[in-house]
Order: structure tokens, then sequence, then C-alpha cells
């Protein structure tokens, strides 16, 4: 089942990466969630998954999404203007969202977000609600990407630090370039060699450190195992951790 979308607004962050916002009809959904977009191409339909990049409570879904040349719906995505229609999920789906954190004692005092490319979309909602702030004493947004360029978002990111100065931390990550105040490393290795921990002087432990990690999957396997030689360890329902994981493709 789908309902139909309406494209209100777009934005090129650069020649392949761009957000769309769609006035779509959907049941409500909580910040970490995503979507399907859908396309029927040559009577057969295409359906791909994107996270929510507003937060909950909008009028509109806002979507982040990079074309991928030989990609099956990007490009039509990419082509999309104000005023075209898209077939939406009409449910939100997905597990990546602060619900799953344990609380209490088992909470800890800082919270790690670790992101890479687009990934940083369901960050961006999380951030954009009162809970993480309400929760933890520091914030951190690491955005790791592979040139200045695909940094997206960053009028808001600087809205969060003029907001919440004393709390929130954040530290892009470009790795094909030198660019001005961002470590020049994978995330992985900046953790690894305690290069992000000694920036931030904020240490990652299991008692003070809660880490949701989004991201491309040689990213997360490998912070996954760096922060699992530090102590961590993934965040089960069954047994409550300090790591908790999507992966993007």
């Amino acid at each position: 089942m789908w309902v139909k979308g309406e494209i209100i607004q777009r934005v090129d962050w650069n020649d392949k990466l761009f957000s769309l916002k769609i006035k779509a009809p959907i049941a409500p959904y909580i910040a970490g969630q995503f979507i399907k977009l859908s396309q029927l191409k040559e009577d057969k339909r295409v359906a791909r998954a994107y996270s929510i990049v507003n937060a909950p409570g909008d009028d509109f879904i806002e979507v982040l999404a990079v074309a991928v040349e030989d990609g099956q719906l990007s490009p039509q995505l990419q082509s999309l203007s104000i005023g075209d229609t898209i077939d939406v999920s009409p449910k939100a789906s997905g597990f990546m969202t602060l619900d799953e954190i344990p609380q209490g004692e088992l909470q800890g005092k800082h919270l790690w977000l670790l992101s890479t490319g687009t990934a940083v979309g369901p960050f961006i909602s999380m951030l954009l609600t009162p809970e993480p702030w309400e929760r933890f004493e520091k914030v951190v947004l690491v955005y790791g990407v592979r040139l200045a360029v695909d940094l997206a978002y960053i009028n808001i990111i600087q809205q969060l630090q003029q907001q919440y100065p004393e709390q929130f931390c954040f530290v892009p990550i470009v790795t094909r370039e030198s660019y001005d105040g961002a470590l020049n490393c994978r995330i992985p290795q900046a953790i690894d060699s305690g290069l992000l921990q000694k920036q931030l002087q904020l240490d990652i432990n299991p008692q003070d450190s809660q880490v949701m990690i989004c991201g491309n999957p040689g990213m997360i396997a490998d912070a996954q195992n760096t922060l699992e030689e530090l102590g961590l360890t993934k965040n089960l329902r069954r047994a409550p951790g300090q790591i908790t994981v999507e992966k993007y493709w």
C-alpha cells in the first residue's frame, strides 16, 4: 500500500547530494525511523528506504539522498521538482531510535552519534527533538564524509551549537581533503587513536557512553570492533549495552 506524496521543496547540496521535502499523509513516526519511496518503472515497482530527517510533528517529511549513477530510484528522485509526486509508504519503520537506548543507571551521561554520508539524516531528526538534550549531559555528533561539499545540514548543526553551547559537540570528519576544523581520518581510526576523545576531552567507556552508529557497513563494523575493545557491548533488548547500529545498505 502506498500514499501519494507531493514535493514541496528541494535543496541541492552538491551535484549528487540533495534533500526533498514531501507532503504526504503518513502515520506519526519516531525520530530515527525511515520511510520508503517508490515509483513504477516499466510496470515494475521500485522502492527504497530513506530516513526521515525532520522532527516528528511537522506536516511534511524530509529525506536526504545521493544520486547513484546506476541506481534504480535515486536518479529519478533527483529529477523531481516542486509539484511532482512520489509514492510513499504510509507508515515509518525502524529501530534506530532513542527509545531503544537503555534508561536509568544503564543509560550513561554521554550520547555519541557516529554517522557517514546520508546516514546523518536520522541523527538530525533526533537532535531536533527535546529527548537527547533532556536525557544526556553531552551529545556528540560525528559526521564523516569524503569531501567538504558532502556535508549537509550544517546550518541546522550550527543552530544547535548556538542553542546548546555547553551540551552539544560537533566533529566533522573529511577523509579526502583538508578542511578547517575537521579531522582527516576515518571514524574508527579517530576513536582507536584517541584523537576524537582528545579533541573533545571526553572519554568513551561503558559507564558514561551510549554510542549510536549509522552509515556504511565497513565503518560500522570497524567502529563497533574498536568500541568493543574499549569495553562497550552491543545494545540488545534482552541484554542492554552501549552500542546501537543501523547499516545504511
